[in-house]
């Protein structure tokens, strides 16, 4: 275990320097985004320095990459995702994507339930596309009231105050992705009369 784990270590500064190099960027400006100072930097790439979770962590965030990821832990990437659902408002949140920043996909379920919850509409920065799997979903949208049903889908710019809940006592399941402002989806697909 101490050799492969030395041997991962010892990788790290010329992975870090191929994918600043890969990526364009300079150590000055790589030193911009993670606030690492330069010197810093050049001895985390030249081996002179060992890398921490201090220097790891920014870094990560700035190639927009998993920590495994980044310091080539796994010699054999493990393509699965391993989903560690959580719980916000009393929905089921399901991960599907794991690379930080960028577009984010999750899986929602909302439990059975009233449907005479109060509509809290809130906005935040980016964009957002849904997709309801299952069930009939109340979508409130600036001052639209919609149901979408199974196999509908929406598509908003998250600045607008938006809610979801469900449109009647039944659970609903839905798909949710999420990306930063300006980033919207591109759907390349004609539509074929049967």
């Amino acid at each position: 275990m101490s050799d492969e784990f030395d041997t991962v270590l010892a990788a790290v500064g010329p992975r870090l320097r191929e994918l600043r190099r890969r990526s364009g960027a300079t150590l000055t400006a790589l030193s911009e985004t993670t606030g690492i100072p330069v010197s810093t930097l050049s001895r985390l790439e030249s081996g002179h320095r060992k890398p921490g979770l201090e220097l790891l962590l920014p870094l990560a965030k700035a190639y927009q990459m998993p920590l495994d990821e980044l310091v080539g832990a796994a010699d054999r990437l493990d393509p699965r995702v391993y989903p560690q659902p959580f719980t916000r408002n009393g929905m089921t949140v399901i991960p599907l994507t794991r690379k930080p920043g960028g577009l984010q996909a999750f899986k929602q379920i909302l439990p059975a339930g009233p449907t005479d919850r109060e509509p809290d509409p809130r906005s935040h920065e980016g964009y957002h596309w849904l997709y309801v799997l299952n069930g009939r979903l109340r979508l409130v949208l600036a001052d639209q009231d919609l149901v979408l049903t199974t196999g509908e889908v929406a598509e908003f710019d998250t600045h607008l105050p938006h809610w979801f809940g469900n449109a009647d006592e039944r659970p609903v399941e839905f798909l949710s992705i999420l990306g930063p402002q300006g980033e919207r989806f591109h759907i390349r697909a004609r539509y074929r009369r049967d």
